[in-house]
């Protein structure tokens, strides 16, 4: 009977030792990818016809895809700061693009310290935190990532047009001027490596790549390979790395416990597809904040699911947090929602409606079908050359910038530009007009009404713009 009972006890004790390693890996892991101003209309999967992007159109293939995905701002930064706070940028302090070369405040813009971010949270939780790629959310010392929750950090701290372009490796710089054609297979390579040392434990990566921002680039392997130009080859490579990380997830047995979810950080710049929508980046028609998401989890999200419920940038951060099973910050107020239920079924957006920056104030509100332009809808607009052309000045000059020299230019423009004029509290129906065409403003004024009695609910919430100082006489 000791006899039996020893083996009993010796059992129990083994058991107990493999629950104890195994538990951690029952979290599941979370890598979260950021393409940088990739279009709505980029992708194989939303309908371009010439790009070809088969590994994220099999992620979506294999997940599911959202039709009306929209950033709650139309460029880099403000967005980031939504996705890791899942706060809108006027709640975070975080309007306006950290940019070191444009002048002593832009230069010190940073995201509060005051702000909890998906890693400090994922940390807290035991899970190992990696970040690879662009930053743009403070570049001083102090405001680096490793410095706000990421156990280790490779990347541009802002965008690569913006000088100077070093490579980060955690605070140190390795590397400047920074060969940009190497960058989307370098991040790729570090992801992966990042993802083999934790695959015993459950962790987050963050991959906010860095193309296709300007000045584009690729490797020489991927160079004039895709037959239809650079944007392109840049996209087709952005792929075929994405294709070698999940092939990593399949390799280690990481698959079915991880969570992917892909999108964008706004509208495409130049030689990209707003996929029929007007505008592009910087714009706050739909071209300009509409872009892709596709997620993948086998096992928990249906294959080949789709849904058109409006959704926003803000939701990843509390829908990676339940599906971590980690509790959201309760002392702040958060703008996203947990958007599994679009990922899984055909529920309905749990938000009454989104919003959209223009700067510092809201701009746009929009529903499930229609959109109110507050403010008068913005485009890009850019000082021309006599020959029609545009000279960049943040664009490669083989020195400080290495990156092709033949980009796009504005005569690319990728979304539509027709449509009514420019004027405050335009109304749009999004469902049978999605280039936003024929305003229709009058003949609905009861939408009209209803969008703005949301959108001053809460624009009281938005701070006053600040006030920019007076010229000095000379």
């Amino acid at each position: 009977m000791n006899t039996l009972e020893s083996l009993a006890a010796s059992v129990t004790l083994m058991l107990a030792a493999v629950f104890a390693v195994a538990e951690p890996l029952s979290k599941p892991n979370v890598i979260v990818i950021l393409a940088d101003d990739l279009g709505y209309g980029d992708l194989g999967c939303y309908g371009h016809p010439k790009f070809k992007t088969p590994h994220l159109d099999r992620m979506a293939a294999e997940g599911a895809r959202l039709t009306s995905f929209n950033t709650p701002a139309p460029f880099c930064a403000p967005t980031r700061a939504a996705l890791l706070t899942g706060r809108y940028p006027f709640r975070c302090g975080m309007t306006s693009n950290p940019t070191p070369d444009a002048g002593p405040v832009a230069d010190a813009v940073a995201l509060p310290k005051s702000e909890v971010l998906l890693p400090q949270l994922f940390k807290q939780a035991g899970y190992a935190t990696g970040m690879v790629g662009k930053w743009h959310l403070g570049h001083k010392p102090g405001f680096l990532p490793t410095r706000r929750g990421f156990d280790e950090y490779l990347g541009i701290p802002y965008s690569n047009d913006m000088r100077p372009v070093h490579l980060l490796d955690g605070e140190r710089v390795v590397e400047y001027p920074v060969v940009q054609a190497t960058l989307t297979e370098r991040y790729a390579r570090r992801a992966i490596r990042f993802i083999e040392h934790n695959k015993e434990k459950p962790f987050f990566l963050y991959l906010p790549q860095v193309m296709p921002h300007k000045p584009l680039a690729c490797s020489e392997e991927s160079y004039k390979k895709s037959g239809n130009g650079l944007y392109a080859d840049v996209l087709a490579e952005l792929d075929s790395q994405i294709g070698e990380l999940f092939a990593a997830l399949k390799r280690l047995k990481l698959d079915e416990r991880t969570l992917v979810m892909f999108t964008s950080d706004n509208g495409p710049w130049f030689g990209g597809s707003s996929g029929g929508l007007r505008g592009m980046k910087g714009s706050s028609f739909e071209g300009g904040y509409r872009v892709p998401f596709i997620a993948r989890w086998p096992g928990r999200i249906p294959a080949g699911h789709h849904s058109a419920e409006p959704a926003v940038t803000m939701d990843v951060f509390v829908t990676v947090l339940a599906a971590a099973g980690i509790a959201a910050p309760a002392d702040r107020v958060l703008d996203g929602r947990d958007i599994m239920p679009l990922l899984t079924s055909s529920a309905k957006s749990p938000h009454e409606a989104v919003f959209g920056h223009q700067g510092p104030r809201l701009a746009t509100v929009r529903d499930a079908r229609w959109k109110l332009h507050v403010l008068p809808p913005n485009d890009m607009r850019l000082k021309l050359e006599p020959d029609g052309r545009w000279i960049d000045p943040r664009g490669p000059d083989g020195v400080t910038i290495l990156a092709p020299y033949e980009q796009y230019q504005p005569s690319d423009h990728p979304g539509l530009r027709s449509g009514d004029a420019s004027k405050p509290m335009m109304l749009f129906d999004l469902q049978s007009d999605p280039g936003e065409q024929k305003d229709v403003a009058a003949e609905h004024p009861d939408i009209v009404a209803r969008l703005k009695t949301l959108y001053d609910q809460l624009n009281k919430d938005v701070p006053p713009p600040p006030v920019k100082p007076k010229a000095r006489k000379p």
